[in-house]
């Protein structure tokens, strides 16, 4: 799991908890709203979603010309 990954991980566990703190979000529904929140955070901060088959595709290319320079 990359950087991003975790704190977007991490980021979209915060707001989950407060969302049922607040009673936004219930067990029943958990899932649901988990992932389009991991996803959204996700797409802001990479500018892709994690389920996109681009994602990914992007940081290899940046290493590669990392590497390459």
């Amino acid at each position: 799991m990359d950087k991003y990954s975790k704190q977007a991980l991490q980021v979209a566990k915060e707001v989950v908890i407060k969302f049922i703190e607040v009673g936004r979000i219930s067990p029943t529904n958990f899932g649901q709203n988990f992932d389009v929140i991991y996803k959204d955070i996700m797409r802001t901060v990479t500018g892709v979603t994690a389920g996109d088959p681009s994602y990914g595709a992007e940081e290899t290319a940046e290493v590669e010309t990392e590497q390459g320079e």
